[in-house]
């Protein structure tokens, strides 16, 4: 083993990105400048594992015109035994405050370190789940719904994800000893990432970045592209070690049973899927027996619980592989749907259309579910009436929370539920219902504009709320203030009065708000007396803020000119300030325009 050093010192470091290397010589300069342009104290410490495609000059290279940052170590011996040797050798030479895995043919978003070390400082994180993209490969998401400071293990998503693409407080890898597993070409990671979570003491999540790009290969030459990767039996076998690992750690009850939960939903039964699809009789044998020596071990009461319908069905046909490949059969057919009908009926949204799934002509029930964007866990289903591929659901949009709801037609057979998104394929005729103000919440459906597909914005999230705030008069009134009545309309029709809350005057230039409250009137009528004179100089614009449920809403409020009171002066010992309220050219919105003169400006006109 030869090693080419920087010349980073012990503690000046934040952040040792580790990252094996071999034959990557293509992907290197996007690895390696990611890093580099990192707004963190860091060194990057690459381990070349025997490369015989340029990439060792081509780290040298980078070695010598980046001595203070970069640190080579070339192996010898046994090379291309998977990454678990190379990261652990990288984490022997690693000093820095936290260590970062990293694979030569991914790549560092630019803010990502940067991120993921002020999430760590400000929690005292032990690990640090940054949010990963992937492209040409499949990304882990359940995690990544929000920035989370203190995430735990029993309560949250985050051991969903057991790759080592993360940060690591590199005292917490040395106290506990934690280390890859090595000699395994894939699954070394496993083992890591299980040990660190179970000694680590906060776990943090950046969501609002990608963090971490994940890479397909053209040529199809990682790892885990080659076919044998992922053999069904082979996993079977690994899975057994970070399993032991983490039950020895942690004592049975409702945590272990959590974390249990993941291996089997992800790591076993996953293996009766396509996999078991693709394999013949004796491997699929192979694979309900892998399975079953797994449950025998591991699978209790709470962890069944815990389990969806589906995966209950195959736990019930394990010794069964004709049956299992019935499961598998269903699971892996494609949904075919068609929206064929949107409309309101009462407050009620009746959605109707078809839905079958490929190759099987039978089903045992539809159902229209709606899952909450930010909150993928939480779900509404609606059981719909059907007759045959036809179906209709009602849908009590009174009953949602405010937020994201998007819509999928979900498809039951066998005990086994098939889901797609619904909207995207739909007849010619279907149009997006008009808003509507349901129990005091704004419920706009619409088409998605990426995909076309249906969901409903409860609350004013991400669309615009139709409203319409008009004056029906003004005057002065004691005090300079601008009495104002008015009329407000949301969705075409006149919001409660507990919706209607202040009026906002905003300075044009600078930004700067003023808020006053509202008095609302039956019918949605609004009156205010804002205090207009005493507005700083500038230009101000009107606006009627509503809650309806979401953010606030606010509407900018319209007139005509004949409603507009004329301009005001504001007579002290020292000085004159005037306010002009008018009507906008061409929309026809209130402003006003707040001027102030000193008494010796006034002189000077006076004199001149």
């Amino acid at each position: 083993m030869t090693v080419t050093t920087s010349g980073n010192g012990e503690g000046a470091v934040d952040v040792s990105v580790v990252i094996p290397a071999r034959n990557a010589r293509p992907y290197l300069d996007r690895c390696l400048t990611s890093a580099l342009v990192q707004r963190v104290r860091k060194e990057i410490v690459v381990v070349d594992d025997g490369s015989t495609d340029g990439t060792a000059e081509l780290l040298e290279l980078y070695a010598s015109y980046h001595r203070e940052a970069v640190k080579v170590v070339h192996l010898d011996g046994l090379a291309g035994r998977g990454a678990g040797r190379p990261r652990n050798v990288g984490l022997q030479h690693a000093t820095g405050r936290y260590v970062f895995f990293c694979d030569a043919d991914d790549y560092l978003g630019a803010e990502a370190l940067e991120r993921m070390v002020a999430m760590a400082d400000r929690n005292g994180s032990d690990i640090v789940l940054g949010r990963i993209a992937g492209h040409g490969r499949r990304a882990p998401v359940s995690m990544f719904t929000r920035d989370t400071e203190r995430a735990g293990l029993a309560d949250s998503a985050v051991y969903n994800s057991l790759c080592c693409f993360k940060l690591y407080r590199r005292d917490l890898l040395e106290r506990h000893r934690i280390r890859f597993a090595e000699g395994m070409l894939v699954g070394e990671d496993l083992h890591f990432t299980v040990h660190a979570y179970c000694h680590a003491g906060v776990i943090s999540v950046v969501a609002d970045y990608d963090c971490y790009h994940l890479v397909d290969r053209p040529d199809g030459s990682s790892i885990m592209q080659q076919p044998a990767s992922r053999d069904p039996v082979d996993w079977l076998a690994m899975i057994r070690g970070p399993i032991r690992l983490m039950t020895e750690h942690i004592a049975p009850g409702p945590l272990r049973d959590h974390l249990l939960v993941r291996h089997f939903r992800l790591d076993a039964l996953a293996q009766l899927g396509a996999p078991f699809l693709a394999a013949d009789e004796v491997r699929r044998k192979d694979i309900a027996e892998g399975v079953a020596v797994l449950c025998d071990e591991w699978l209790t009461p709470g962890v069944y619980e815990r389990l969806g319908r589906t995966d209950r069905e195959r736990l019930a046909a394990l010794g069964d592989v004709d049956r299992l490949a019935r499961l598998a059969r269903i699971e892996n057919a494609a949904v075919r749907r068609r929206l064929t009908g949107l409309r309101w009926e009462a407050d009620r949204l009746v959605v109707s259309g078809t839905a079958a799934l490929d190759g099987m002509r039978v089903h045992h029930g539809i159902s229209v579910v709606l899952r909450a964007r930010r909150e993928p866990a939480a779900e509404v289903v609606v059981p719909a009436g059907y007759d045959g591929d036809e179906f209709t659901a009602l849908v009590d949009v009174g009953a949602l929370d405010s937020g994201i709801w998007d819509l999928r037609v979900a498809i039951e057979l066998e005990g086994v539920v098939r889901s797609g998104r619904l909207g995207a394929d739909r007849d010619d005729d279907v149009v997006r219902p008009a808003p509507r103000l349901i129990d005091g919440l704004i419920t706009m459906p619409y088409f998605t504009r990426d995909n076309g597909n249906l969901s409903i914005d409860v609350g004013g999230h991400l669309r615009a709320v139709p409203g319409n705030a008009r004056l029906t008069r003004t005057r002065w009134s004691l005090g300079h203030r601008l009495a104002m009545d008015g009329e407000v309309t949301v969705a075409g029709a006149a919001p409660e009065a507990a919706a209607v809350r202040r009026v906002v005057w905003r300075e044009r230039h600078t930004g700067s708000e003023h808020a006053e409250p509202v008095v609302a009137l039956p019918g949605g009528g609004f009156a205010a007396r804002p205090a207009v004179g005493r507005l700083a100089p500038g230009t101000w614009d009107a606006y009627l803020e509503l809650e309806l449920g979401g953010p606030p809403a606010r509407f900018r409020i319209a007139a005509d000119a004949e409603t507009v009171t004329g301009p005001c002066r504001l007579r002290t010992a020292a000085l004159l300030r005037s306010v002009r309220p008018y009507v906008t050219q061409g929309k026809g919105r209130l402003s006003a325009v707040v001027r102030k003169i000193t008494a010796r400006a006034l002189v000077r006109r006076f004199l001149r």
